[in-house]
């Protein structure tokens, strides 16, 4: 018979959880696949873009990146974006947005209409905004202003994606400093929310919780949004961080898939399903169907014709894992 170690005591009668007692009720879940997933992959037919789009709706995600009005010389995967939109079943629960690097983008997707939110973006790092659009950081502010003025002028709110706002495998780590100035500055043009994004996978637990306060106190009104990578395996630790410091909207991709192409090392996304599989069991809610995003992942990895990231929907009896309702007794 073996002997209990040590460290390990006794067995209490109840069983006694030890939480923060800050944790949100719920967490909203803006899903990229369609765009951030997809940009590095070859590229699919308008029509299973589409599809998969439809697909994450009816697994009642409340926001959705549907598509990106780039250049298609720059970003193949993302071409006829257009034609995309025109075959994507809308549904009026759900709030698509469409990301645009500049004026011409901004109006393009303004007349093909429809979309809830323009998200504009540029990097924090000198180095990853230059590799990725060909421009200082402060040449894509004004592009960002002129964004902001195209969408506004339609009543449509602009928000900024701040890439490698944790660090970039061009310029190393990025100050906080660095970080919260870029984001003054998208906000004093307009920009109603900042989606912070971890593009090479370099962030940890410590630097979230240092860089979102202090964000929060320099700009309270502006909304917040963090976009993690699981490059180093370190995705849901980083959301856990970021939702004991008060954030409460993150980007996902089904499956994990994406990354951006201009960032060497750049690897998946944290997976939609993963991180909403997680927030269940932990008791918060998301309005999301789990259950529906492990078949769309299953779907969308016979689709690209390559393994996904993901590990949720490959689990034994995946239905049992994480607060499902299906758990058995």
């Amino acid at each position: 018979m073996s002997e209990r170690h040590p460290a390990v005591e006794e067995p209490l009668g109840e069983r006694t959880t030890h939480a923060p007692a800050t944790l949100p009720d719920r967490v909203t879940i803006r899903e990229v696949g369609p765009r951030d997933g997809l940009q590095g992959e070859e590229p699919m037919p308008a029509d299973q873009r589409a599809g998969l789009i439809d697909m994450l709706g009816g697994a009642n995600l409340p926001k959705i990146e549907a598509v990106s009005f780039v250049s298609p010389k720059a970003v193949p995967a993302m071409a006829d974006a257009v034609e995309v939109w025109k075959r994507v079943r809308k549904r009026e629960d759900v709030r698509y947005s469409a990301l645009v690097p500049n004026r011409r983008g901004a109006e393009a997707a303004l007349e093909a209409g429809g979309f809830s939110s323009l998200q504009a973006f540029l990097a924090a790092s000198e180095g990853y905004n230059e590799k990725n659009v060909g421009k200082s950081i402060d040449e894509s502010i004004e592009d960002v202003a002129e964004v902001v003025e195209a969408a506004s002028q339609a009543g449509v709110p602009v928000e900024v994606s701040i890439s490698s706002a944790f660090g970039d495998a061009y310029d190393g780590p990025v100050a906080p400093e660095q970080v919260l100035r870029v984001a003054g500055e998208v906000a004093e043009r307009g920009a109603v929310g900042v989606s912070l994004g971890d593009t090479t996978g370099m962030a940890t637990p410590k630097d979230v919780w240092e860089l979102v306060p202090q964000l929060r106190d320099r700009l309270p009104g502006l909304a917040i949004n963090l976009h993690f990578h699981d490059t180093r395996g370190a995705a849901l630790a980083n959301v856990l961080a970021a939702v004991e410091v008060g954030v409460t909207e993150f980007d996902t991709s089904i499956g994990g898939l994406g990354g951006s192409p201009f960032a060497p090392g750049a690897g998946g996304n944290v997976s939609t399903e993963d991180l909403v599989a997680m927030l269940h069991g932990m008791g918060i809610e998301t309005g999301v169907d789990v259950m529906a995003l492990f078949t769309t992942a299953r779907m969308l990895e016979q689709m690209i014709g390559h393994d996904l990231p993901g590990h949720a929907w490959r689990a034994e009896f995946p239905e049992w894992g994480w607060g499902s309702p299906h758990q058995p007794n």
